[in-house]
């Protein structure tokens, strides 16, 4: 249920979210963040995008005083006036993957997988390639041994034979969640996160560092890695109208969509009521 007043933190998911089909944010949504700011409302971009694309999620939210990426894996505090602060950097064992893509596979057979490897600025995913990849210029095909060789940020894969949601419903059944938190994101694949990382610990991480309680958070979000932010926050669930149904069913109310700034308008409202 919505509390009365203003929440003590805001978090949102970008893509899909805050960010618009066309991958722009809008100068509106841009000035409903900084007045959230101004009102003495810490922002944070909470993602799954991994820190090589740190440059590209700052210019989305340039409000942001923390970003939650890697869903939850990497947290970076913006605050500081020395500079940015990595509070929080999560990696999964290359053996451990390995070990769990064979499980998965004598499931559901060939899989299509990519890594994310690298947090430097723009780093290409490894893997095998996939024409459905929507981010085909940030992508470098690679053996699957050579993907294994590192630890990882996050491991995509996706099958020919399955739609995501039931990918996702089989490796969730079969990988325990000491191993390696499983979700999706809307781009077709499943993703494969070390253990404990989610939106919600890593927003605890920025709570912890803040002094809010979770229950004084607000949280918009559109796909099922916002599920779990969206069972921690206590202010108010928030979901686009173009998100997931069972964001949608998670939520406490409904927004409108992403391409109409959705959480621009429900802040705006919220601020001048």
């Amino acid at each position: 249920m919505t509390r009365p007043g203003l929440p003590k933190l805001i978090a949102t998911d970008l893509d899909g979210t805050l960010v618009r089909s066309d991958d722009t944010v809008s100068a509106y949504t841009h000035g409903v963040l900084d007045r959230v700011r101004a009102a003495g409302i810490p922002v944070v971009g909470a993602t799954g995008r991994g820190p090589r694309l740190t440059e590209l999620t700052r210019n989305d939210i340039r409000a942001a005083d923390f970003l939650v990426m890697a869903g939850g894996g990497w947290v970076v505090d913006q605050s500081d006036p020395a500079g940015p602060v990595v509070l929080r950097e999560e990696r999964l064992a290359g053996e451990v993957l390995a070990r769990l893509l064979a499980d998965l596979e004598a499931e559901v057979g060939p899989l299509t997988v990519m890594v994310e490897a690298s947090d430097e600025h723009d780093a290409p995913l490894w893997g095998d390639y996939h024409a459905s990849w929507p981010y085909q210029d940030r992508f470098e095909a690679r053996s699957r041994a050579e993907c294994l060789s590192c630890d990882v940020i996050k491991a995509f894969a996706r099958t020919a034979d399955h739609h995501v949601d039931e990918l996702l419903a089989v490796a969730q059944r079969i990988v325990p969640p000491q191993v390696a938190t499983l979700t999706q994101a809307g781009l077709g694949f499943v993703e494969i996160c070390p253990p404990g990382v989610d939106k919600a610990t890593g927003l605890t991480v920025v709570a912890q560092a803040l002094g809010v309680d979770p229950a004084d958070v607000l949280v918009f979000g559109d796909m099922p890695n916002d599920l779990p932010m969206f069972e921690w926050a206590g202010w108010s669930r928030v979901a686009v109208a173009n998100a997931h149904p069972t964001v949608r069913a998670a939520a406490d109310e409904v927004t409108l969509r992403n391409d109409d700034d959705g959480v621009a308008v429900y802040l705006d409202r919220l601020l001048s009521r």
